[in-house]
């Protein structure tokens, strides 16, 4: 019953999955990129430092980029396996040094202003979800709407 559900006209529709987890994590990622590099590697270095990373200007732009060229290549699915791997690394360190201390929970809501609510640190359950998506495009591969799968097909051809 269920292969029907994703079989219209005779056609499986399964590979429209890691399309929307591509996109989806791909953006998050983007966008956490993007953020660190409007305010300045600098200011994540700070926060790098503080939690006594080592060489933490280098790092904070090799996050940034890492971030930025990674989500973008996994948005348009491009060398995926290849790039899933460091983005799982920036999500392993992110919660074992930030977010392992605030519990699991990323919403925590810790108060209420005429404003709207107020929030506490994040725990580590967005980087969690985010580990998890990146396995299952490393598992699955990046689906037939990628550019992966259009320079497989390129190599077929020739």
């Amino acid at each position: 019953m269920l292969n029907n559900l994703f079989s219209v006209g005779g056609k499986n529709h399964r590979q429209l999955a890691p399309l929307f987890l591509r996109m989806a994590i791909g953006f998050g990622f983007m966008a956490h990129g993007w953020a660190k590099l409007s305010r300045g590697p600098e200011a994540f270095a700070q926060l790098l430092t503080l939690i006594k990373v080592p060489a933490p200007q280098v790092l904070a732009w090799v996050t940034t980029l890492t971030e930025l060229t990674g989500g973008f290549a996994l948005f348009v699915g491009a060398l995926v396996s290849l790039v899933a791997i460091p983005l799982i690394c920036t999500m392993v360190v992110a919660m074992f040094s930030i977010h392992i201390h605030y519990g699991y929970s990323a919403v925590k809501t810790i108060g209420l202003t005429p404003h709207g609510p107020l929030f506490g640190p994040p725990g580590y359950e967005i980087n969690l979800i985010y580990i998890a998506g990146l396995i299952s495009l490393l598992i699955t591969g990046a689906g037939r709407f990628s550019i992966d799968a259009l320079l497989a097909k390129t190599k077929t051809i020739q």
